[in-house]
């Protein structure tokens, strides 16, 4: 007589809230996953979407947790996060033990710290996940998720999550640091926007068309991987002489140096202001981790 299999267990049922141009799109990659997916938000319209690749609508958020172990939000800001897991008839009114929620709206840490600890007094988990990659990625199932909070309801994100997003990062293991990942990256992100607005102003005061300009830096960018190129090392901290980066970065200083200061000539010939760019030169070679010698300047 064959031994009796152990019972196959319950596939994991997905939930979503929040349907709107990044939401929308995630929950309608979500909608293929084969536990199920469930979905609510105040627009009809945004709820048949997904309703009509897979998904299945809820009445309410109670309706919605009360069945489902995953549950993704992707609102408008801190005050909407707040109203949907803890408010009245938010999602913590009927969520069960062990369910996990993940917050994917870019909030304030201290609120995604607070809600998580609301949370976890009916033992379940909300992680801060914000996503990067924006609509685009959302659509073309492509986005980087930066997950904050315990590493072991971070790995139950892992299979599910490969339908939206082809990076998953456990950012730490505390609640927050998904968030302040993301604040990092948008950092970087408006300030090279406004960057670029410089060097457009730049081109244009010299007569150039600034859209084959355009075309150039995204052509280039995609070779070289833009600013995010550097970001390999880790720590900020200054390089050592005998440290093998401490080579490559005084190079990228040197090439660095030498075209910020042209750029800045050429907008002083023209009249156009260009303090990002005076406030990069004078500040490359630090925030590379290869100061100047005392003395010596750029």
């Amino acid at each position: 007589m064959s031994e009796p299999s152990d019972p196959q267990p319950e596939p994991i049922r997905l939930g979503y809230v929040g349907l709107g141009n990044i939401g929308g799109p995630m929950a309608g990659s979500l909608a293929a996953w084969s536990g199920g997916l469930t979905v609510f938000d105040l627009s009809a319209d945004a709820i048949a979407k997904v309703v009509e690749k897979g998904a299945t609508a809820a009445d309410s958020l109670a309706d919605l947790a009360s069945t489902t172990d995953i549950i993704g939000i992707c609102v408008l800001d801190d005050d909407q996060v707040r109203t949907v897991v803890s408010g009245p008839d938010g999602l913590l009114a009927t969520a069960r033990p062990g369910t996990v929620i993940t917050v994917h709206s870019t909030i304030g840490p201290d609120t995604a710290a607070d809600l998580a600890e609301q949370c976890a007094a009916r033992e379940v988990t909300l992680l801060d996940a914000p996503i990067s990659g924006g609509a685009m990625g959302a659509a073309s199932g492509r986005l980087a998720i930066m997950v904050g909070g315990p590493r072991a309801a971070y790995e139950k994100l892992k299979e599910p999550f490969a339908l939206t997003a082809d990076m998953l990062v456990h950012a730490g293991p505390e609640v927050g640091a998904g968030t302040r990942m993301k604040l990092a990256r948008n950092l970087l992100h408006f300030i090279s926007f406004t960057a670029t607005t410089e060097a457009a102003r730049l081109a244009e005061a010299a007569g150039l068309d600034i859209t084959k300009l355009g075309k150039v830096v995204r052509h280039s960018d995609a070779v070289t991987g833009g600013a995010g190129a550097i970001m390999l090392r880790e720590t900020t901290a200054a390089v050592d002489a005998d440290d093998p980066w401490y080579g490559i970065l005084t190079g990228v200083r040197t090439l660095g140096e030498k075209d910020l200061s042209l750029a800045l000539a050429l907008g002083n010939e023209l009249g156009v202001d260009l303090p990002l760019g005076q406030i990069a030169l004078r500040d490359l070679a630090a925030g590379l981790g290869v100061p100047h010698p005392q003395g010596e300047s750029a």
